[in-house]
């Protein structure tokens, strides 16, 4: 799977073009999807809103990893991996037996945007499996995105040539398409544009960029981590949480 999405819109962690700084060999979201596309030529791809795109394909699929692209409302996610307690969230949920695990998740970000009381974490954390999922809500232009605790399924994100946020679960796709600026997805973690990393078990706890450095101080990786000494002072938790949604697309149509 593959993923992209404008600087504007996807608003990629500043840490993560460290290792790039000095170098020229990243490509433009076009040449990515091409790429892609060259080498799954099954794939299917999904133009969104605001110049942004998903892509799909079911070609060398993981029978414990199956990758599946649902669109509801205006609501667009893709889901690799699955759920262990399915059943319990389809009950929980009220959604039929025949519901997904992207629809699931989908399910779960309206009540989050629309109805809920509580912050992202509370809901992700409850999703027990091996998984990665992607979330665009094209009406507020809200960027979701999660990864499992034990980060079972492979999912890495980069910054193309202009800035664009890359994500797939094909590493070889993100290196060739964001050269040095790339790297793991945190596991364990969620991505919300406009608000940027949390961790879903230390959501009091600020995930930190670490840089990875050779014996000359030059920057080789960076990966994530919950800094478990250091408490973000608060968080919104009161009121609707389409709070944080409203946010992000302020932010988008401010840029």
């Amino acid at each position: 799977m593959l993923a992209a999405f404008a600087k504007a819109v996807g608003k990629p962690p500043e840490e993560l073009r460290l290792p790039a700084v000095g170098f020229n060999n990243s490509k433009t979201p076009q040449e990515i999807v091409e790429k892609f596309r060259s080498v799954w030529p099954e794939s299917a791809v999904y133009n969104l809103p605001h110049g942004n795109f998903m892509a799909l394909s079911h070609e060398d699929e993981s029978p414990i990893h199956p990758r599946s692209v649902v669109v509801l409302d205006d609501i667009f996610c893709i889901f690799v991996g699955a759920l262990e307690n399915i059943a319990d969230l389809r009950h929980h949920y009220g959604l039929p037996r025949q519901a997904t695990e992207a629809m699931i998740v989908i399910e779960a970000y309206k009540v989050l945007r629309d109805r809920a009381p509580y912050p992202p974490d509370q809901v992700v954390r409850h999703l027990d499996g091996k998984f990665a999922f992607i979330i665009f809500d094209a009406r507020t232009c809200t960027l979701f995105i999660a990864r499992d605790r034990d980060g079972s399924v492979e999912f890495q994100w980069g910054i193309a040539r202009d800035g664009s946020l890359i994500c797939s679960d094909d590493p070889t796709i993100i290196k060739e398409g964001c050269g040095q600026a790339c790297g793991n997805f945190p596991p364990g973690c969620i991505f919300i544009n406009g608000s940027g990393l949390t961790s879903f078990d230390h959501p009091l706890h600020k995930v930190r960029g670490v840089v990875h450095e050779d014996d000359s101080g030059n920057i080789l990786s960076v990966y994530f981590q919950v800094d478990l000494y250091t408490k973000i002072p608060s968080i919104p938790r009161t009121g609707s949480a389409a709070n944080w949604a409203d946010a992000a697309a302020a932010e988008v149509k401010g840029e």
